[in-house]
């Protein structure tokens, strides 16, 4: 069966980022960066419930409490969808004002991985990558970086993508889950403007990594070796992250984001993409204590 894709929900937002699904609620979740906001979304009825915040959401987790860990510019929050309340966490780079942060995940040992991006233009290596636990401890992993991305895990924990979208680098280390330690790194994969920059990125449960090209309109699935399965067509030229959602784990949802304000018809939306014969991998949820 080729792929298909087809638009997921009416709505489109100026830049949807960071699909997770959250498997206790049977909801899918997404930032809109520049509206300040989380989406979540009821699978069933498709019913959108709004989570405003006072900066913009670079990315946000699930935790083991059923709150959400939350990146809102250069702060770190714990969100309690139900009462609405937030809870500070950690601080990264607020004496950094060119920077906010941007792609970060829960790894497998239960700690949050979040990158910072340079905003300014032309954009320089001043962002990180971090590591922040339950206590708030922040511990700095990768620096020189310009928009720090890509971050997924393989399924059995022990290697950690991570990209930087600027120069177009995909990277994988060895990683500890039980302990979040990195080990040696190797290039995966090098990306240009016209085979897709990296952006969000997931992987499935054959080891597959699927990143969003978002140069290039194109949705790039690579093998565990580093080699290129499909690059897919994506109607919206700005792909920004895939995410594998559902009762099963076997749809696949790609955000987007707006090239400018103007409306195409097209950017900006959520899109589902069918053929792929997959599934993708459970949620990981930040640890709150221990």
């Amino acid at each position: 069966m080729p792929f298909q894709i087809t638009r997921f929900l009416e709505p489109s937002y100026q830049l949807a980022e960071c699909p997770t699904w959250d498997d206790r609620t049977n909801r899918l979740l997404w930032t809109d960066i520049q509206g300040c906001s989380i989406q979540s979304m009821d699978w069933d009825t498709k019913e959108i419930t709004t989570f405003k915040f006072e900066n913009e959401v670079g990315s946000f987790g699930l935790t083991d409490d059923d709150r959400l860990i939350v990146s809102v510019w250069d702060k770190v929050l714990l969100f309690d969808p139900q009462t609405g309340k937030s809870e500070p966490l950690a601080e990264i780079e607020e004496d950094l004002p060119p920077t906010r942060l941007n792609d970060g995940k829960i790894g497998p040992d239960g700690a949050y991985w979040v990158g910072t991006m340079d905003t300014s233009s032309p954009r320089e290596p001043i962002a990180n990558l971090y590591r922040v636990c339950s206590t708030g401890e922040v511990d700095k992993i990768r620096d020189g970086l310009t928009v720090s991305n890509g971050l997924a895990w393989s399924a059995d924990g022990s290697v950690m993508y991570h990209s930087d979208s600027s120069p177009g680098w995909i990277e994988a280390y060895e990683f500890d889950p039980a302990t979040g330690s990195l080990g040696s790194k190797m290039l995966f994969a090098q990306q240009t403007n016209e085979t897709g920059r990296p952006d969000g990125a997931t992987v499935d449960a054959e080891g597959n990594y699927w990143s969003a090209g978002v140069s290039a309109g194109l949705l790039n699935c690579f093998a565990p070796d580093g080699s290129l399965k499909h690059a897919i067509e994506v109607p919206a030229p700005k792909p920004t992250m895939p995410c594998f959602c559902g009762p099963d784990l076997d749809t696949l949802i790609m955000t987007t984001l707006k090239p400018s304000p103007e409306d195409d018809g097209v950017s900006g939306a959520l899109y589902l993409i069918e053929g792929h014969g997959t599934k993708g991998l459970p949620t990981e949820r930040f640890k709150t204590s221990g």
